[in-house]
């Protein structure tokens, strides 16, 4: 939905007004539009926008519109390594735990620390999903919002974000103790409750929007005067914690459910540098001592 709202957002006001028809675009107009974007979006941002358009020109040759993408013959801009994620650490992440109890939005930042997991994904956590006999659920079900549409759909961002995940006592019992509350909802509100299926929503069943997320989770952290980071800084807080409990960066991206371990090498290996060091210190202490 992300790449969906580039195109309506980005490139379509860009390119409407040059009344531009498909067989017509050169690499030249490609190139006008990276200048143009460039100046207020990073590189990697631009590549994105970019391979939106590489898609809808091959889609074009298949439907034998064009016969040559466009945007195969231009420079894609150089893809900058992304360091600008922040993340909680233990003391931190402890007392935000501390804070969100009782919260609406507790157990979402649970499953955010926990597990990693997008916004969109814990949103879309359905009771159908989850198996308390064998104590796994499914990371099947995403939640979007764009504009003012809420989009629901069976899927992920990629296969690997499809995936089962271990569920621990801690989960076990806050799971239980979201469907309890539900459970006491429904009685009380027979006529009003709405059963949708999911297991984050609001008192009388409606299911919580993720802008809702990312306001009420900003007003916790402002309320404790806790730094302030982005929801989606959960999930480096997460991978950064699972590095220093020692867990290899290939163990985090299965957990994380990145595509490749790429991705997570370029979003976490400043990390990964912090727990060698760590790693450098202690053993720089130990054969201080070794020979006396």
């Amino acid at each position: 939905m992300g790449y969906k709202r580039i195109i309506e957002n980005q490139i379509v006001p860009f390119y409407e007004p040059k009344k531009l028809k498909v067989k017509d675009v050169t690499p030249l107009h490609i190139n006008q539009y990276i200048n143009y974007k460039l100046k207020s979006k990073s590189p990697n941002t631009v590549r994105k926008h970019l391979w939106n358009f590489s898609k809808c020109f091959d889609s074009a040759i298949k439907q034998k519109l064009i016969t040559f993408n466009p945007v195969k013959g231009i420079d894609m801009p150089k893809k900058v390594k992304f360091t600008g994620a922040k993340h909680y650490n233990e003391k931190q992440i402890n007392e935000l735990m501390g804070v969100v109890k009782g919260d609406i939005i507790e157990g979402i930042i649970l499953f955010a620390i926990f597990y990693g997991m997008r916004r969109g994904e814990i949103i879309g956590l359905k009771w159908n999903a989850i198996d308390f006999d064998r104590k796994t659920f499914m990371v099947q079900h995403t939640v979007t919002k764009i504009g003012k549409d809420l989009h629901t759909k069976d899927s992920t961002k990629n296969k690997s974000s499809y995936r089962s995940m271990p569920m621990s006592s801690i989960i076990i019992d806050a799971l239980n103790q979201i469907k309890a509350s539900q459970d006491e909802y429904r009685s009380l509100l027979p006529n009003d409750y709405i059963d949708n299926g999911y297991v984050f929503t609001h008192a009388d069943g409606r299911l919580i929007y993720p802008n809702y997320v990312t306001r009420r989770f900003k007003q916790i952290l402002v309320k404790n005067d806790l730094p302030i980071i982005r929801f989606h800084d959960l999930r480096h807080s997460s991978a950064s914690y699972l590095l220093h409990l020692g867990f290899s960066l290939k163990e985090i991206q299965v957990w994380l459910g990145h595509g490749d371990i790429g991705t997570t090498m370029n979003l976490y290996t400043h990390l990964d540098m912090e727990a060698k060091r760590n790693l450098a210190d202690n053993l720089n202490d130990k054969f201080t001592n070794f020979g006396k």
